[in-house]
């Protein structure tokens, strides 16, 4: 996988397995969008019981110091700030008994809280 900013290509912040990608492409055609028209904005804000939770969103255009990770006709979009917290992050999506959705596995999270839903770097 590759990223892309404005300023040239470097290894990517995340890795985004097929379970990932092909639930954000549903997704996107949940919400009547395209992949051609759309990323995935993953990033990290503050908040959560144990200070920083993870965030996504869909997005129409990147900005500048973004990285663009492609991953088969999906396109994730990753901030400078986040992309440092991010960086070697496997973001994958499970489904089962207890539950789905997108599930982060960052080697960088020194704790997380009980939920799952939050960490600390």
């Amino acid at each position: 996988m590759t990223e892309q900013t404005k300023n040239g290509t470097w290894a990517a912040p995340l890795e985004v397995t097929e379970g990932a990608v092909r639930a954000a492409r549903n997704a996107i055609e949940a919400e009547g969008r395209t992949c051609e028209g759309t990323y995935i904005r993953v990033g990290v804000r503050a908040g959560g019981c144990s200070g920083h939770s993870y965030a996504l969103a869909f997005d129409t255009e990147a900005r500048d110091g973004d990285a663009v990770v492609f991953k088969g006709d999906v396109r994730f979009l990753v901030d400078e700030q986040s992309r440092r917290v991010l960086s070697g992050t496997l973001l994958d999506y499970t489904s089962g008994l207890n539950g789905q959705g997108f599930v982060f596995k960052n080697p960088n999270a020194t704790s997380t809280c009980g939920c799952g839903e939050s960490f600390s770097v």
